[in-house]
């Protein structure tokens, strides 16, 4: 939220510095902020990308027939949802402090390998093209699988942490 100026009580932007008498330390912790949201920005542009290309590449091997179960978009849905929740886990539980890990590869990369956008217009077309069956089936398995896939995810990363600590004390 917009801090207040005092006189006007007109919003401030605090990303400017208008000679309000803060101290060079403020403004300083204040520019170090600003480069830190900009590099978060940068790392999900490049992990946007590298998601998009993947998602290209698995929906070029596996093509779907005009009015076929969307095969690609539901194979890429389930494939990050188990991914970003195995990621997600190893992230919290091994690297707390890894500031760029979880937006590049959370938000840039599986956000942009995974399409909710897709799975609703692969749903309406199959429904436009008089494969209402097809369509809830699509869904309904789409959201199960993704469910199980991103549980599996998450208890399969949870299970090589624990083997890994189990060999760290062994040794």
């Amino acid at each position: 939220m917009p801090s207040l100026d005092d006189e006007a009580g007109l919003p401030v932007d605090p990303d400017i510095e208008l000679g309000t008498g803060d101290p060079p330390a403020a403004v300083t912790k204040r520019s170090r902020e600003h480069h830190s949201q900009v590099a978060i920005v940068v790392a999900v542009g490049i992990g946007g990308a590298c998601g998009a290309v993947a998602r290209y590449a698995v929906s070029l091997g596996i093509p779907t027939a005009t009015a076929g179960f969307p095969w690609s978009t539901f194979v890429i849905n389930v494939t990050g949802s188990a991914f970003l929740g195995l990621l997600l886990v190893v992230l919290v539980e091994q690297f707390p402090r890894g500031r760029l890990t979880r937006p590049i590869v959370g938000t840039g990369v599986i956000g942009a390998y995974t399409t909710f956008s897709t799975f609703e217009i692969d749903a309406v077309n199959l429904v436009r093209a008089g494969h209402p069956t097809t369509a809830v089936i699509y869904v309904t398995a789409s959201v199960i699988a993704g469910l199980v896939a991103v549980w599996a995810g998450m208890t399969g990363a949870r299970a090589l942490l624990q083997i890994e600590r189990q060999l760290q004390e062994d040794m």
